[in-house]
């Protein structure tokens, strides 16, 4: 670990989850090694303790640290693990399950969603919009996907999207650290808020899918990546 001067809050998570994993994955941090605390690393790098838990929690989903109650974080491995887990789902799991739920629950939304919802799907969109704060940005994206399943007055979605909802975060803040894509969300979210607010219902699905198909690539990005140094 090399960076010790503060980092700027907008790219402060990129930064340090940056630092942390080219560390491991060049060997400079080996196997076996026991991280320094939240709040040593907070002071190291000059943030927040939230921003180094959002970037150890990324470092966990690609299986180079675990964290060990009462006892720290420790490097486990020095290469990325090939099958990416959020706890109760893998990222295969939900790159295949997402299609087949958000995209007609985006259809529906368009055709049942009430005006209160509207309202709120389009607050949502600006609040992201304007958001630098990484970890707000990713509980503003999942009550974004939340309100959608809602509006489409569907249990089986709305009950679904809730019980991946952690997963789906956790999904999201990864793909934001490593393929930095809020900017292009926030974007592929407004077409998607506005389609359902026109009530067309192909141009919510084509918008949704649109979206997912590019979380997919840049999760297929993210889990082919090759560790550097190797």
């Amino acid at each position: 670990m090399t960076h010790k001067s503060p980092v700027s809050r907008k790219n402060a998570a990129e930064t340090v989850f940056e630092d942390l994993r080219g560390a491991i994955l060049a060997g400079q941090l080996p196997v076996g090694t026991r991280l320094p605390s939240e709040a040593k690393l907070a002071e190291r790098y000059g943030v927040s303790r939230p921003i180094i838990r959002e970037a150890m929690r990324s470092l966990q989903t690609l299986g180079l640290t675990r964290s060990r109650s009462g006892s720290g974080s420790f490097v486990i491995s020095d290469r990325q693990a090939p099958e990416l887990a959020y706890g109760h789902y893998s990222a295969r799991e939900l790159i295949e399950a997402r299609p087949f739920i958000e995209i007609p629950a985006a259809g529906w939304a368009a055709l049942r969603r009430t005006p209160e919802q509207m309202a709120r799907l389009m607050q949502l969109c600006d609040s992201m919009e304007r958001q630098e704060d990484a970890l707000k940005w990713v509980r503003l994206d999942s009550d974004f996907h939340f309100l959608i399943a809602e509006a489409a007055q569907n249990a089986v979605f709305a009950r679904i999207v809730t019980d991946s909802r952690d997963a789906l975060m956790r999904q999201s803040e990864l793909v934001n650290l490593m393929a930095d894509r809020r900017v292009t969300s926030n974007d592929e979210h407004r077409r998607i808020a506005q389609a359902i607010s026109a009530g067309s219902e192909d141009e919510a699905r084509a918008a949704m899918r649109e979206h997912l198909d590019e979380v997919e690539q840049a999760m297929t990005w993210i889990i082919g990546q090759a560790p550097r140094g190797a």
